[in-house]
């Protein structure tokens, strides 16, 4: 099975962009896309249609994030909102241990550890600035 692919909703009418062009770029995306289509109290949904600018603690230059999904939904309390939401592994979610040997992979995780706070600090007060929240989503919470 492929990790990446094109996602084909069921409930196009949902679906805020262009229906034809849904591109999942993992299985836990794939997961979740499946979940938004199907659910009744999810009102509209978008993959990678907002853009947050970032500032990369990498290289100080300004970036373009796109958030893996804009989701309007009724909560259990029958009240609208709207969540912007990143699907990442659990082990990305947290800075990379303390190695006792620097290796390219740790400078690696270091890097990518940066830029995705950087990223997730954006998104968050974009969000905030727009009255939505921002989350990031785990297979912790997708295996539920």
């Amino acid at each position: 099975m492929s990790y990446k692919g094109k996602f084909q909703p069921k409930n196009s009418q949902k679906y805020n962009g262009d229906p034809t062009k849904i591109i999942y770029r993992s299985l836990w995306e794939r997961k979740f896309m499946k979940f938004c289509d199907d659910k009744k109290n999810i009102l509209q949904w978008s993959s990678e249609e907002v853009i947050v600018p970032y500032r990369s603690p990498i290289d100080n230059r300004m970036h373009r994030y796109y958030v893996d999904f804009l989701v309007t939904s009724v909560n259990r309390n029958g009240i609208k909102e709207t969540i912007l939401i990143e699907v990442k592994p659990k082990r990305q979610c947290k800075p990379p241990k303390k190695k006792s040997r620097v290796t390219k992979g740790y400078i690696n995780e270091v890097k990518a550890w940066g830029i995705n706070s950087a990223k997730w600090e954006a998104a968050t007060e974009y969000a905030e600035n727009k009255g939505w929240k921002f989350i990031i989503l785990t297979e912790d919470d997708l295996l539920v």
